[in-house]
């Protein structure tokens, strides 16, 4: 009875999960008549024009170009200083460890707002308003915080045994680190890179209030609500189904990469 209600109960969180995800999905392949019809359609002729609209419109090929270049540099400024500030919190400086991380968290406490308006005048003061590299920049504090964050933890699991057994064979710290550390803690840390890559790859106020020009794709897919008198739902559809590949694509080459090694480390 109790693994019954289990099941039961899982099923109920799944449905709720996915259902309006494959709505949109059905949606975005719908024409306006069929969406807006008062008796919701399940049967219906598909149709790519949604798609061809948002992939044909500038905005998209120009906001989606800026998202995989702003949202890559920033992925990768964090990555390179959020992992190895990770580990010299875990094993270096324990002491920091509480103070650090609370800094870092308190990073995602505060609202996007709060954010951009001092940046604008920054940016503004120096020249870089508008700009590809002002936004990374901006997208950083995000990258690194979360980085630093779900990192402690990862690589406090890793056994100190090891990598005091690497300082004894002569090993550097920076050796120890990536040569004995970093493979171990890799798993956990792949996890914190595809939660760090969704929220900056889907953050949008801050690149509403930063940019005009340069903007993103969430920026983009956004703007589609104020089309006309009439509400664009096919486009609006298709254009969320398009936000949410990248993250799945990323995910799906990081799993793959992540059998790989394993099935390596087997061997």
């Amino acid at each position: 009875m109790r693994r019954a209600a289990s099941v039961l109960t899982i099923v109920v969180l799944l449905f709720v999960t996915l259902f309006p995800v494959l709505w949109t999905l059905l949606s975005s392949f719908k024409t306006l008549k069929d969406i807006v019809t008062p008796v919701p359609t399940l049967l219906f002729a598909p149709t790519l024009e949604n798609y061809a609209s948002v992939l044909a419109t500038p905005s998209v090929q120009h906001g989606l170009a800026n998202s995989a270049i702003v949202v890559g540099c920033a992925l990768l400024a964090g990555m390179l200083l959020g992992v190895p500030a990770a580990h010299a919190l875990a094993r270096h400086a324990p002491h920091l460890k509480g103070d650090a991380m609370f800094y870092v968290l308190s990073l995602r406490f505060m609202p996007p707002v709060a954010v951009a308006i001092p940046f604008i005048v920054i940016y503004t003061g120096i020249g870089l308003n508008d700009t590809r590299f002002s936004l990374i920049l901006t997208y950083c504090l995000t990258t690194i915080s979360t980085i630093i964050w779900l990192g402690v933890p990862a690589f406090e699991q890793v056994p100190k045994e090891i990598e005091e057994a690497a300082s004894l064979e002569g090993y550097a710290p920076f050796e120890v680190f990536l040569k004995v550390a970093l493979p171990v803690a890799i798993p956990s840390l792949v996890g914190a890179i595809l939660f760090t890559f969704v929220i900056v790859w889907n953050e949008l106020l801050i690149a509403l209030s930063l940019t005009s020009q340069n903007f993103t794709l969430p920026v983009v897919a956004a703007s589609f609500t104020t089309m006309g008198m009439e509400v664009p739902w096919g486009i609006i559809n298709a254009s969320t189904i398009l936000l949410a590949l990248p993250p799945f694509l990323f995910i799906g080459l990081i799993m793959r990469f992540l059998n790989r090694f394993f099935r390596a480390a087997a061997h």
